[in-house]
């Protein structure tokens, strides 16, 4: 029989139940349905994972245009934010967010690590809860490109789209419509059940 625990240092003391045991009867059968070590790996077959892997060798391509121009710190994911504070000048990160489409956490953390590469720097906001955020030197003598290369991609995208059967944009529009009748959320815990 093949045990859960992977070595003899993780193994239970005798008479005390692993944490998945004593749990909320609904974690047990996440546990069970999830994370049990002689069940095939789930991961091996994925109709998710190529998408993903997909977007990521594209991303991977934009940032060799980077690369190639020997720019430091630029990821494709930052491109899109550094145009608009080009565009429409400094902004709070919530404001930022707003005009982005993202919570304001999650663009606190992108944010963050654009300052890290010099990107963006951050200065207190009118009251002392906000942060605006402003372009550096280094970014401004790069949102040309920035936006050459979003007209390219763009371009890029629409010769691929041609040569495909099926466009991606309505492959893309025909998931959001699915979606806005049943969220991605309540198919996945309706999968749990």
């Amino acid at each position: 029989m093949q045990k859960w625990w992977i070595s003899t240092a993780q193994r239970p003391r005798e008479g005390v139940l692993p944490a998945w045991r004593s749990a909320h009867p609904t974690q047990q059968h996440l546990y069970k349905c999830c994370y049990n070590p002689g069940m095939d790996d789930p991961t091996e077959q994925s109709q998710w994972r190529p998408l993903q892997e997909l977007l990521a060798r594209i991303d991977g391509e934009i940032g060799r245009i980077y690369t190639d121009r020997e720019i430091k710190g630029l990821k494709p994911t930052y491109v899109r934010e550094l145009l608009q504070l080009h565009l429409k000048g400094p902004m709070t990160i919530t404001e930022l967010a707003d005009t982005i489409g993202r919570t304001h956490s999650a663009l606190s953390q992108k944010v963050s690590a654009m300052r890290t590469a010099g990107l963006v720097r951050t200065v207190p906001g009118a009251d002392a809860r906000s942060k605006q955020v402003t372009l550096t030197a280094k970014s401004k003598k790069i949102v040309e490109l920035l936006a050459a290369e979003w007209r390219a991609t763009e371009a890029a995208i629409a010769e691929l789209e041609a040569e495909l059967p099926y466009p991606m944009t309505q492959v893309v529009r025909d998931i959001e419509e699915a979606l806005a009748k049943k969220s991605f959320y309540d198919r996945i815990a309706e999968k749990l059940q």
